[in-house]
């Protein structure tokens, strides 16, 4: 039992870190980006070409994963994204759904259709003992890594200057800019740190989801769960429904292995019936 909350705890990190970026744009920026796990494929296949064929360490490799998913996102941003903030949440999703599609076309020509992994160092393979229980080297690595990361996130955005900005521009961008910030640098930017987090949960989570070209489409529904689940007003509570649907998950699949992921859909209509919007809804929130 204390295996499985290991093994969920370190899947529920791992699902937080990949779809906090689009906690992020939905919730603070109101923005409906389905092509958020296309970032994420981006950044595990940049770790894998960088890893496995360029040789880097693989600690290197998952900065190349975070800064050429951040690259690209602010790329996306400041050329494709800007012009539809405005629009409407349908065209906003047929627009990135749209881009889904590209994406996997042209991870399926230039990389190959079959699923591959990033290699991981001997340091990192095998298990170690701790307080008596075996434990995998790389899941403890996942849940330190994601651990950190979500601690600098939640600091980033409610007590620096920055969180403000951003909070201050989702609320009014008209006051905001007449207060002096610059709104389109403020949205590019938390575009582009929740792309690069997308990549680098995408090259974490390589050696236990794989990464080929149908990356963003199947694993597209799982950051929407969290994101629903835990509502939108904060990070706090993406973070705990990716802890609560990531233990659900590895025990369901355990003890009731003929549902199959069926658990986290149950758990996620029963909060939506209780809760519709979520776990943690700030207060005055519509």
């Amino acid at each position: 039992m204390v295996t499985i909350l290991f093994d969920g705890i370190a899947y529920g990190m791992l699902l937080f870190v990949l779809a906090a970026g689009l906690s992020v744009t939905l919730g603070l920026m109101n923005f409906v980006n389905l092509a958020h796990g296309a970032f994420a494929m981006a950044g595990g296949y940049a770790a894998l070409v960088a890893v496995n064929r360029l040789g880097v360490p693989f600690g290197f490799g998952l900065v190349v994963a975070f800064l050429f998913s951040a690259a690209l996102g602010a790329l996306l941003e400041r050329t494709l994204y800007v012009h539809v903030y405005a629009k409407s949440h349908l065209d906003q999703v047929l627009f990135t759904i749209g881009l889904v599609f590209m994406s996997v076309a042209m991870v399926d020509y230039t990389m190959g259709s079959s699923q591959q992994f990033i290699a991981i160092p001997p340091a990192l393979q095998g298990q170690v003992t701790v307080l008596g229980l075996d434990m995998s080297k790389y899941r403890l690595l996942i849940i330190v890594v994601c651990g950190l990361v979500t601690a600098l996130l939640q600091l980033g955005l409610t007590r620096t200057r920055f969180g403000s900005r951003l909070r201050a521009a989702v609320d009014d961008q008209r006051v905001a800019r007449g207060l002096g910030i610059n709104v389109g640098a403020v949205f590019g930017l938390t575009f582009a740190l929740g792309s690069g987090l997308a990549g680098l949960g995408g090259a974490l989570g390589a050696e236990i989801l794989g990464l080929d070209p149908i990356f963003p489409l199947k694993y597209m529904i799982y950051f929407l769960i969290v994101v629903t689940v835990g509502g939108t007003s904060s990070i706090t509570g993406p973070f705990l429904a990716s802890l609560l649907l990531g233990i659900a998950d590895v025990a369901g699949k355990y003890y009731v292995p003929q549902l199959g992921a069926f658990v986290i859909y149950t758990i996620m209509i029963v909060v939506l019936i209780l809760r519709p919007q979520g776990l943690f809804v700030r207060k005055g929130a519509r």
